[in-house]
């Protein structure tokens, strides 16, 4: 379940913020930085903070610039986002689903092979990691990684296809390293899907993306994260 840790460290969104630009593809307002004539595209699906949190940005900015992916990190909250003084975290999701994130992603994915993108990967946090896992079980992705994700269980698992990495957080109750472990048990046993979790000490859930400029510690923590979805990127997209 989504909890209260979903909440913490709230981005101030800047919907100017970032080297690339917002365009619309599949019917959805997107933000796309990186090579446009690239055939590998990344989809960065956010936490329910939404596609203008600078963090965000700034992480699709470097996706694009080390990887030479085209990316695209879609609005899938139709200019909603999650603002705690607005409204209650509940109430919020009950009209901010997943599973219309999940088909929204799928219109976005199908414009992006219309374009002549190859190859996709998709990375999702938090909120988005339950989207991204759900893309996971067909053909639409060729990889997929989970970032302190959110309602993920056991049973998303098993229905895996795509290699996928799961990125997990030491103190994170939504996603708890007991809950990783078992995501870990289960990909052993699925000798056709490349698996791969890792549990980051120290940090709570949000820390890849909701962390602050000015703690060090913080930053070098979310980078090593920004490195492992590059590498499994890198990996299993060329």
């Amino acid at each position: 379940m989504s909890g209260p840790q979903c909440c913490e460290n709230p981005p101030s969104l800047c919907s100017t913020c970032g080297a690339g630009s917002v365009t619309e593809i599949g019917g959805l307002k997107a933000y796309v930085t990186g090579p446009s004539d690239s055939k590998l595209a990344v989809l960065l699906v956010s936490d329910i903070f939404g596609f203008e949190a600078p963090n965000f940005r700034k992480l699709a900015d470097k996706t694009a610039r080390v990887g030479g992916f085209h990316v695209v990190v879609p609005d899938f909250f139709y200019g909603d986002p999650f603002i705690h003084e607005k409204t209650e975290r509940l109430v919020w999701l009950q009209s901010h689903g997943t599973d219309k994130g999940f088909e929204d992603a799928k219109v976005v994915i199908a414009a992006l092979r219309n374009k002549g993108i190859s190859t996709i990967g998709a990375a999702g946090f938090c909120w988005g990691g339950k989207v991204v896992v759900e893309l996971s079980k067909s053909d639409c992705i060729q990889a997929a990684v989970l970032l302190h994700p959110s309602r993920v269980t056991v049973d998303d698992i098993k229905e895996v296809k795509a290699p996928i990495a799961i990125l997990g957080a030491e103190f994170d109750k939504i996603s708890p390293p007991e809950l990783l472990k078992q995501f870990e048990e289960v990909l052993s046993t699925k000798p056709d899907v490349s698996g791969y979790v890792k549990i980051f000490p120290g940090v709570p859930h949000g820390w890849a993306v909701r962390y602050k400029d000015e703690d060090e510690t913080a930053v070098k923590l979310a980078n090593e994260a920004h490195q492992d979805m590059l590498d499994w990127f890198t990996k299993y997209m060329q």
